[in-house]
């Protein structure tokens, strides 16, 4: 079968329209011998009349073998150069209190960026040293809770967070350990919005005002240095832009121990997922032996010792290990120019759960779920159905051409930045994420009502609201 002329060049016509590319599913992802898709055990039919959909489907056996497998990676490669590693789980991408205790269990620390992020990992039970706290603007009352709580190291994004980190720990009688993060005008391969280290952005000090600025640190008291930071983006598939933002960085770190020590560098990470089957990110056993051999390199060039890296890989942990269900609705064949038809499918949730591919243009995958067809592939997009033209969630894939209202379309790599970024948007609520393993099934966030969403809506009771703020204020 020729390829539809709608159909971007880097996406052919499948050999089976069933088929579930490894890199793309979750590791316990599979077709039932009936063709129905299956995710540790449990069938995507079983799934969906008891949870609804949409619904976040999350292979917790997936996740605790990625996240081991990241620290024992590391581990193993800066063991072998003389050095060690920390890993930091990216709370942004997702956290739920589950979630927080998986990784942790696995021996990874997590990044929050929020006092909200902060919550929930203190409220998993994890030790606050092994939080790193990030964010370009971070409120006093973040800082101060961050600090009083004995966060393990916080993240200086400009000058004037120097003084109030150093005010907050004084306050709470502690010395507060500091990583500065450095804009080191490395661009990543990666989309404009992912790639964090431009000079035209938000975040960090230019590398140039970091020796200024480490003076500063180190001038107070109640701060402690542990290093350089720095984060060119998300979603890598190269090391060459960690190789030369370590290169400028392992120049200024090494100016640095003139001055003093220089325990860590932290060199980001963002490492890329597989969303397509043609996406081909570096695996995690290659990754580590590359930042290894980047860092080791480095400091032999420069006669210094290798310091202790931190690392965060991002959306590796997380991303590829869920797989959101959405039931099919209506489904329209629409003619484009004349030419070629399109089949768009709508399903019954869209950007409300998923908002990367209208955010960034973001590529996903699809397949039909409750069963397998012979049919002959046709070219779809799946459409959310959202009162919004951009509310997609596939730009483009081939799904057998029989693909019927009431089918469930099931959609890979979504445990990255769906959920958390999920809104209320045309008054949907969030989905239900469900943790799957050994053919068991349970809810780790309770999806949202339509009650949950009307409570918040003091409209809906005026009088009584009226009445409570009266009697409050007497």
């Amino acid at each position: 079968m020729s390829s539809n002329p709608l159909a971007p060049s880097w996406l052919a016509v499948p050999d089976d329209a069933n088929a579930l590319p490894a890199a793309v599913w979750s590791q316990n992802a599979v077709r039932s011998a009936a063709g129905e898709l299956e995710i540790a055990g449990l069938g995507a039919v079983a799934l969906a009349e008891r949870f609804g959909t949409p619904v976040y489907v999350v292979d917790e056996a997936d996740v605790k073998a990625r996240a081991r497998g990241i620290r024992e990676s590391f581990d193993r490669e800066f063991a072998r150069v003389g050095s060690a590693a920390k890993v930091y789980y990216a709370g942004k991408a997702f956290l739920s209190t589950e979630i927080a205790r998986w990784v942790v269990e696995a021996g990874l620390n997590i990044d929050v960026c929020s006092g909200g992020e902060l919550a929930v990992a203190l409220a998993a039970g994890v030790d606050a040293g092994r939080l790193g706290f990030h964010g370009n603007n971070k409120s006093l009352s973040e800082i101060d809770r961050a600090v009083g709580t004995g966060v393990g190291a916080i993240v200086i994004d400009s000058v004037v967070e120097i003084e109030r980190v150093a005010e907050a720990a004084t306050r709470h009688g502690r010395t507060q350990p500091v990583r500065l993060r450095i804009n080191s005008g490395v661009h990543a391969s990666t989309h404009e919005y992912l790639a964090t280290a431009r000079e035209d952005q938000k975040f960090g000090i230019p590398l140039a005002d970091a020796p200024a600025a480490v003076a500063l640190i180190r001038a107070q008291p109640s701060l402690g240095f542990l290093g350089l930071h720095s984060h060119i983006g998300s979603q890598i598939f190269e090391s060459d832009g960690f190789a030369e933002a370590a290169r400028r960085l392992f120049a200024l770190h090494a100016e640095l121990l003139a001055n003093g020590p220089v325990p860590e560098l932290n060199l980001g990470g963002g490492f890329g997922i597989a969303y397509t089957s043609v996406d081909e990110p570096l695996s995690i056993d290659e990754v580590a032996v590359r930042f290894a051999e980047i860092v080791a390199s480095g400091a032999a060039e420069l006669g210094i010792p290798v310091p202790v890296v931190a690392i965060e890989p991002g959306r590796a942990i997380i991303g590829p290990s869920t797989t959101t269900l959405y039931t099919a609705g209506t489904i329209k064949d629409v003619l484009v120019d004349g030419t070629a038809t399109r089949k768009y499918v709508s399903v019954d949730g869209g950007m409300s759960d998923n908002i990367r591919p209208s955010l960034y243009g973001a590529d996903y995958s699809a397949r039909i779920a409750n069963r397998s067809s012979s049919a002959e592939p046709a070219l779809v997009r799946v459409a959310g159905k959202h009162c919004e033209s951009g509310d997609i969630l596939v730009h483009a894939d081939y799904l057998p051409g029989d693909v019927t209202p009431g089918d469930l379309v099931a959609i890979p790599a979504t445990g990255a930045y769906g959920w958390a970024m999920a809104s209320n948007y045309n008054y949907l609520g969030r989905p239900p994420v469900v943790a799957v393993i050994d053919g068991e099934a349970r809810v780790i966030v309770r999806g949202e009502t339509e009650e949950d969403l009307l409570r918040r809506d003091l409209g809906l009771h005026r009088e009584q609201g009226l009445h409570r703020d009266l009697g409050e204020a007497r």
